[in-house]
């Protein structure tokens, strides 16, 4: 990836899109895909503010895909006089021209996620026809554009982190293909995190809080649901106080582990099922042996042996920073510790089975 500045931006986007071109020659993408991230006009300027225009709705989700402690800003673009439409299983039908956009950045100070952050990357979803295109655009030094970079990028970042002490890994934007491996279902493209369970909760729009589903239907980029109240909502896997110690925990597998772990997902042929609906207690991993792990497996038997977090593969994947045998696989270079001991609480406070 070439990382620019304001004397050479011709240069660097023909360099770019040549040497993407030989990388993914005749991909769509190009039919799709804009040189720089200012291109589309979803930010006011300066851009690296990220205040979006009318019509750009800022969003989170309850619980969070680990990112390397990576913050992220949200934001969603429906077409004019388009709106998302809902399946029986909730399930969203996104109008074709759909964006959603994802800014992942890093404060100097992750106690203070306003302090002086650093934007590194923003990731594109743009919905086609049946499916998602993912583009991603790297900032630059300067912090005044993002620039396409379907190959990927690496760049070093440092912060200081919630004890104190700095951090400095090689962050990892992914390239075209590493976005595929998570985000295809069904041998799909689609998004990982905007599901009504995960955006059923309460955003500040101008300093006024305001429930999401219900934003999103006054203005116009949702229909309406016939009974809100019964619409399922996830916790927030990091609070506490929100949802028992199982909800939690099953919120943590759910957004970091079943876009993969799931059926009809990458990993379906593990037989290891960790949505958040999923209630087979072996395809949860209890007491299941695992499939064509390799030294994935630590040597141990079981997925989950209740009780026994040490002895439970799971626990070995998650605390590992190897990359044959880590799980998740992609794009983290840290541990997360606090993931780490609430999937290791949740196991060990699991009745044992004789």
């Amino acid at each position: 990836m070439i990382l620019i500045d304001g004397m050479g931006v011709g240069k660097a986007i023909l360099a770019v899109t040549a040497t993407v071109s030989l990388v993914f020659p005749a991909h769509p993408i190009f039919d799709h895909a804009l040189p720089k991230l200012s291109d589309y006009g979803f930010f006011k300027a300066p851009i690296n503010e990220q205040i979006p225009i009318s019509g750009v709705i800022p969003y989170t989700i309850a619980s969070e895909l680990f990112s390397d402690y990576a913050e992220k800003l949200r934001f969603i673009k429906v077409p004019n006089n388009k709106s998302i439409s809902h399946n029986d299983d909730l399930s969203f039908n996104y109008p074709d021209g759909t964006f959603l956009i994802k800014t992942f950045y890093y404060p100097s100070d992750i106690r203070d996620p306003d302090s002086d952050r650093r934007l590194i990357e923003t990731r594109l979803l743009k919905k086609t026809g049946s499916e998602w295109l993912a583009m991603p655009y790297v900032w630059n030094n300067e912090q005044t554009e993002a620039v396409l970079a379907l190959a990927g990028d690496r760049t070093e970042v440092s912060w200081v982190h919630s004890d104190g002490k700095p951090i400095s890994i090689l962050y990892s934007v992914p390239n075209l293909n590493q976005c595929k491996s998570c985000h295809v279902y069904n041998n799909v493209q689609q998004p990982i995190g905007p599901k009504v369970r995960n955006l059923n909760l309460n955003f500040s729009y101008d300093d006024i809080p305001m429930n999401q589903l219900d934003k999103w239907i006054s203005v116009g980029i949702l229909e309406p649901f016939d009974d809100k109240i019964l619409l399922p909502q996830t916790v927030n896997y990091m609070d506490v106080h929100d949802g028992s110690l199982d909800q939690r925990a099953r919120a943590w597998l759910d957004i970091n582990c079943a876009h993969c772990h799931r059926r009809g997902g990458p990993a379906e042929t593990s037989g290891l099922y960790l949505e958040v609906e999923e209630t087979d207690p072996t395809a949860l991993g209890i007491f299941k042996p695992p499939v064509a792990a390799g030294r994935g497996s630590g040597d141990l038997k079981y997925n989950i042996v209740p009780g026994h977090p040490e002895e439970s593969i799971m626990d070995f994947r998650i605390r590992s920073r190897d990359p044959g045998i880590m799980m998740p696989e992609l794009n983290r270079k840290l541990v997360h510790k606090e993931g780490v001991e609430l999937i290791q609480a949740w196991i060990k406070h699991m009745p044992e089975r004789k």
